[in-house]
């Protein structure tokens, strides 16, 4: 069982300086809109690779007034502690964020390997009605809680893309040689990454068959064209075909907006449907919408801990929001069983009283975290 046993937050966001050890595993935060609950989940966000679960720029984190911001951890799994931390200093090259590991910086893919996290935030609300952009974000968020690897492959991947449109697009004709070698990566990456993806949804597919869950299982679907073809070719073979359809359709691309190739794993987009019903998320409720993504997020949190082992972090911001009675009751019951450090939001803590006694009760206001009022204390 993953447990976090500290928290210390320096000059981030609206947190000058907070040190603080939880009492429980599930962990309650309520106030007001702008008290800092967000904030406090956002910074155990940034303690894994990536922007966080706001995405912000570097800029944004530092508290107003201040130029550099830290969020350190101490974490422990199987009663063995070890320290997480990240942020910048006067000593950090500019627009970068270091990591250190029990106090030292990290081998590569160490951090990936120590913790994972996953969230749930208002603004995913509405993965399924708006553009692919979101939705390939938050499969390959999915994807690289259990294979760290991937984020380097979608980096290549889109690297390669933005080489290809620029020699496309370049005021004379492109070398042909060259074309050829960025053409060779953009094939290599893109299968990579489809495949990478297929497997995750194919196993969160398999999984969502056997539940028995309180939470309606989801049903994934991934429409990319590269994907669909590893599903029946072996990867070189579905390679070769790329290039050769990037190189015949050359041409056409360079016509395109940003001269973007019409086919890569940029091109994938993410569907999701009620098992049991087969009605797609795009054209669901808001409450259904929400609570087939907790089904989702609940789900991929046990798939990492049957893979590694070890619980995810599980962020969990404004989580009743749009849900009936029956899922708000389902998901308070469901977490206790998680084994996972589970922190949850609420403008009040009343909503969530199911859970008293089984969490920390806090309320968040003026860089502070205090115990909520009518709950007991852990």
């Amino acid at each position: 069982m993953l447990r976090l046993e500290r928290l210390r937050l320096t000059d981030f966001r609206t947190y000058a300086h907070l040190v603080w050890q939880p009492r429980a595993q599930i962990v309650v935060l309520s106030g007001p809109n702008g008290s800092g609950k967000t904030n406090l989940l956002e910074a155990l966000s940034l303690l894994v690779p990536g922007r966080g679960l706001r995405g912000a720029r570097l800029g944004e984190l530092p508290r107003e007034g201040a130029a550099h911001w830290a969020v350190a951890a101490r974490l422990a799994h199987a009663g063995e502690p070890f320290d997480l931390g990240t942020g910048t200093s006067p000593a950090t090259p500019a627009g970068r964020r270091v990591f250190l590991l029990d106090g030292h910086p990290p081998r590569r893919g160490a951090v990936a390997d120590a913790l994972a996290a996953v969230w749930l935030t208002p603004q995913m609300d509405r993965l399924f009605v708006e553009g692919p952009a979101g939705r390939r974000r938050f499969l390959d968020r999915l994807v690289l809680a259990l294979e760290p690897g991937h984020a380097r492959e979608v980096a290549a991947h889109d690297e390669a893309l933005a080489g290809r449109g620029r020699l496309l697009q370049g005021a004379r004709a492109p070398d042909a040689g060259w074309l050829d070698a960025v053409e060779d990566a953009l094939a290599r990456h893109a299968v990579a990454v489809a495949a990478a993806r297929r497997l995750l949804v194919a196993r969160m597919n398999a999984r969502a068959e056997a539940s028995s869950g309180a939470f309606p299982p989801a049903t994934l679907a991934l429409d990319c064209p590269v994907a669909d073809r590893l599903a029946h070719e072996p990867a070189l073979a579905v390679e070769d075909w790329l290039r050769g359809s990037l190189r015949a359709s050359r041409v056409a691309d360079a016509a395109a907006p940003g001269a973007r190739a019409a086919l890569g794993a940029h091109r994938a987009d993410l569907r999701l449907a009620d098992l049991a019903t087969g009605r797609p998320a795009a054209i669901a409720s808001t409450g259904q919408q929400k609570a087939l993504l907790l089904g989702v997020v609940l789900a991929h949190a046990a798939l990492i801990a049957g893979d590694r082992g070890q619980a995810p972090l599980l962020l969990l911001d404004e989580p009743l929001v749009h849900l009936d009675a029956t899922h708000r009751a389902a998901l308070l019951a469901a977490l206790p069983l998680l084994g996972a450090p589970a922190l949850l939001t609420g403008t009040d803590a009343e909503p969530f009283a199911a859970l008293s006694g089984h969490a920390e009760m806090l309320r968040a206001g003026c860089g502070k975290l205090v115990p909520a009022e009518g709950f007991p204390v852990l």
